[in-house]
């Protein structure tokens, strides 16, 4: 018998949240609303995480074209990005923190990179939503054995370079990261499935919050998506090693019954919210998938 395990979400906000019902598919327990993703200059797809080289990767932000209509985008304002290895101790972009700037509009997508001035970097235009991509070069490669990177991003007017909670002056609590690889060959993924009780036929478009081992969030949509190994799921591509935290809140579409981990313990929700740990091993270990799957009522 698995025993059964029942957690209440330790998140910010999520105490002065009520969800006694299914609510909006953007999840309340970011501090900044919206996703954050790596793409080729192209923006398709979206959520990209592999790559041959270090100038193929591009930045995009929004709700995503697997996110439902009620999923919210970045909100709007200056944004200040940068590249770290995965624990987020070095500093991989070379270029000065002045130079790493992007706008996004009220629409909730990525605008102009014109607050960099003159030392902006590259952009391309968007295949999906018509906003633009921003290159992350240049930066350096990353001492990860697993050829993994972390991306950050946080609205400027936040940035605190006097804090110790910060890296690099970025607060992992007013930030958004994506982990991606360069000439890498493991996986190493999570992935949050949803499921109607009683049925094997997942559900896309249902949202995922991870958290990184940092404390840094980001937003996952299900999707069957086989170019970026998503299959139905909420992926989560390149999680360094630690404890990661995926947590699924009641929201349009399913209402949460309870979650399995990839610990084998179910997870019962409390006030719609549950928080699932996941234990991501060495990368050297090789390929690994930690599932999380979600039952939901109607």
């Amino acid at each position: 018998m698995r025993r059964t395990a029942t957690l209440v979400a330790a998140v910010a906000g999520a105490a002065a949240l009520t969800l006694g019902g299914a609510v909006s598919a953007a999840p309340p327990d970011t501090q900044l609303s919206g996703a954050l993703f790596t793409t080729d200059v192209t923006g398709v797809p979206v959520n990209l995480n592999h790559y041959a080289d270090k100038r193929d990767v591009y930045l995009n932000g929004g709700p995503g074209i697997n996110a439902p209509d009620s999923a919210a985008g970045l909100p709007a304002g200056i944004y200040t990005f940068m590249v770290t290895d995965p624990s987020g101790k070095t500093l991989l972009s070379s270029d000065d923190i002045s130079c790493r700037q992007v706008e996004v509009g009220a629409d909730g997508v990525f605008g102009s990179v014109a607050p960099s001035g003159a030392c902006a970097h590259s952009t391309g235009t968007d295949g999906e939503d018509g906003g633009t991509t921003v290159q992350l070069f240049p930066y350096d490669d990353t001492p990860n054995n697993g050829g993994v990177y972390k991306v950050w991003i946080t609205l400027t007017n936040d940035l605190a370079c006097d804090s110790r909670a910060a890296k690099h002056c970025f607060l992992p609590s007013e930030s958004k990261t994506d982990n991606f690889k360069v000439r890498a060959q493991n996986i190493v993924e999570i992935d949050a499935r949803f499921y109607v009780h009683g049925s094997s036929t997942p559900i896309d478009g249902m949202a995922a919050v991870w958290t990184d081992t940092l404390g840094a969030s980001n937003v996952k949509y299900s999707e069957w998506n086989p170019a970026i190994l998503a299959f139905h799921e909420a992926h989560v591509e390149a999680a360094e090693q630690g404890r990661h935290q995926i947590t699924i809140h009641d929201q349009v579409g399913c209402t949460i019954e309870s979650v399995r981990g990839p610990d084998g313990e179910d997870y019962l929700p409390v006030d719609g919210t549950v928080v699932v740990p996941v234990f991501v091993k060495n990368h050297k270990a090789g390929d690994r998938t930690y599932f999380v799957d979600v039952q939901c009522v109607e």
